[in-house]
């Protein structure tokens, strides 16, 4: 691309430097900023209305508790519904609706404006070096916001060696499903302010885009072999935004379609954990089995066997999978019942090492179903399924290792 006046000369800066020069050497440091500034609003934007909606939820739970208590049901009826269907679905809500509802606009806002093509652009040497493209960078930018969006959008990439590499990456993206998570995890044990908490969540976003340059170095220098295709992108004039329809279509076509489909799954999920909770087999419960089955595995993650067993029993929605730790946490360590899901994963004995673990195995580990059959429906039937499930969880295990037996040997 040369960059040109009107009258198609080049365009000098006072210092003697091209406007091509002066744009290839901002263009980095304007995308981050702008990254950064999204997310110190969402963590200052979701702050307040996060407590709010955990003391609503709160109250309405007691409300319904005393309902069903008056109706004709028996008393283990009225436990499955609140304790297991209402809390989970209940913690899901507000845990992922105040974020998602402050991230998703701005998101869209950018999309309308025409952003996204220059992103991409300005990514295609970083991806070409890497093996791809700077159409992965597009597709990237879509699984940010859903991993399902992402897969389908890797038709644009013409190439199938690329489309491949694209297709195994995208769920290193963290998906909305998983941005309520990476918040929750760095309100709780990371930072108390809007400043340290956009930081940090600044940190974890380039930690994934990392993770996909190194995990898309490995597959073309191995599995998929190749030369980058050349990358050709007509770069759109920036458009003016309508921002009420804008904001609009990305409450209804996003935030509450996304909310909508966690919900759906939570509270079934949230029966099933109460469940496992309350059927015991040889004086313990089924999820006590299951937890202490999985705890070896998780120690060597730097987690623990109830994580592991949430990041399992979540593979229907990546949404559910904290909601779900806590609702095992409070049945194994008969915690306050009324405790919103912050404060239940800050009194479950939670070191740094595990939090931080558990911050990266929720970037890095297998897709949701939703994304999987996505995957095997798009593109190449259960082979190419497995292998999406496959790279992203390794990457995770790799790293989640790495960062425990660093810790370990510091401690």
């Amino acid at each position: 691309v040369h960059l040109t006046t009107g009258d198609g000369e080049a365009a000098e800066s006072g210092e003697g430097f091209s406007s091509e020069e002066v744009l290839q050497y901002t263009a980095a440091p304007a995308m981050c900023a702008m990254l950064f500034v999204i997310f110190w609003i969402t963590a200052w934007g979701a702050n307040y209305p996060s407590e709010l909606l955990t003391s609503l939820s709160v109250r309405l739970e007691d409300f319904l508790r005393g309902v069903l208590t008056a109706s004709p049901l028996p008393d283990l009826a009225v436990s499955a519904l609140i304790d297991g269907v209402y809390r989970v679905s209940a913690w899901v809500f507000c845990v992922m609706l105040p974020p998602m509802a402050v991230f998703f606009p701005i998101f869209t806002l950018l999309e309308d404006l025409g952003v996204f093509p220059r992103i991409a652009f300005n990514l295609d040497r970083a991806y070409r070096a890497c093996g791809s493209c700077g159409k992965h960078a597009l597709t990237s930018a879509m699984g940010l916001g859903c991993n399902a969006v992402g897969v389908c959008g890797c038709r644009i990439i013409e190439s199938p060696r690329e489309r491949a590499i694209a297709v195994l990456t995208n769920s290193l993206i963290p998906c909305n499903g998983r941005i309520g998570g990476i918040y929750l995890i760095i309100s709780v044990f990371c930072s108390a302010s809007p400043l340290g908490r956009s930081a940090i969540f600044f940190a974890v976003f380039a930690m994934s885009v990392a993770a996909v340059f190194a995990v898309s170095f490995i597959l073309s220098k191995t599995v998929y072999r190749g030369k980058p295709s050349p990358f050709a992108l007509e770069l759109v004039p920036y458009r003016r935004p309508q921002i009420l329809k804008t904001v609009v279509r990305s409450v209804f076509d996003r935030t509450l379609f996304v909310l909508g489909r966690a919900l759906a799954v939570a509270a079934p999920c949230g029966l099933v954990i109460w469940l496992l909770t309350n059927i015991s087999v040889g004086g313990a419960s089924l999820i006590s089995h299951m937890a202490a089955f999985l705890a070896p595995a998780g120690k060597l993650l730097g987690m623990d066997g109830v994580i592991l067993c949430a990041f399992i029993l979540g593979l229907p929605a990546n949404e559910i999978v904290l909601p779900l730790c806590a609702m095992m946490y409070t049945a194994a360590a008969s915690l306050d019942r009324s405790l919103s899901v912050a404060q239940v994963l800050a009194g479950a004995g939670w070191t740094g090492t595990t939090a931080l673990c558990t911050l990266i195995f929720t970037v890095m580990h297998w897709p949701c179903s939703t994304t999987l059959l996505t995957v095997r429906r798009e593109y190449g039937g259960m082979k190419m399924a497995f292998f999406a499930f496959l790279v992203p969880t390794l990457a995770g295990i790799v790293c989640c290792t790495a960062v425990n037996l660093i810790s370990l040997a510091f401690a």
